[in-house]
């Protein structure tokens, strides 16, 4: 019979993330930093399948693409049921959104809900290709 301390939530893997729902819309302004936020970002704990959530913000420069932020809402929901370890999931999200948006500069920053008594945020930084 399996200990109490084996159980686990079901949950999928990262495949179900869908990034094919990104859309973006052509910017043509002057250079600025654009900052979104949203306390509603969450995962599972790939170990316990218990919820991983966090509040996350995209902060980037745009080079001629904006986010659309219905479709980043839509994409942010798809890791809802996903086990990942947290360090992936801000660079997964981070990974899609430049490959989208092709940004002079982003960062993904998640900082994760006190867990085991540890307060745990993520960073990460790409900028487009020369």
């Amino acid at each position: 019979m399996p200990s109490p301390n084996d159980r686990t939530l079901p949950f999928t893997g990262p495949e179900a993330i869908d990034a094919a729902v990104l859309e973006t819309f052509s910017y043509a302004g002057p250079e600025q930093e654009i900052v979104t936020t949203t306390r509603e970002f969450s995962a599972v704990c790939p170990f316990s399948g218990l919820p991983d959530i966090a509040d996350l913000t995209l902060r980037y420069i745009p080079s001629n693409q904006c986010i659309e932020l219905k479709s980043l809402k839509y994409y942010i929901m798809s890791f809802r049921n996903v086990g990942i370890f947290q360090e992936h999931a801000t660079a997964r999200v981070a990974e899609d959104l430049q490959r989208v948006l092709h940004a002079r500069s982003l960062t993904v920053t998640t900082t994760y809900n006190v867990r085991g008594g540890f307060e745990t945020t993520c960073s990460v930084t790409l900028s487009e290709k020369a």
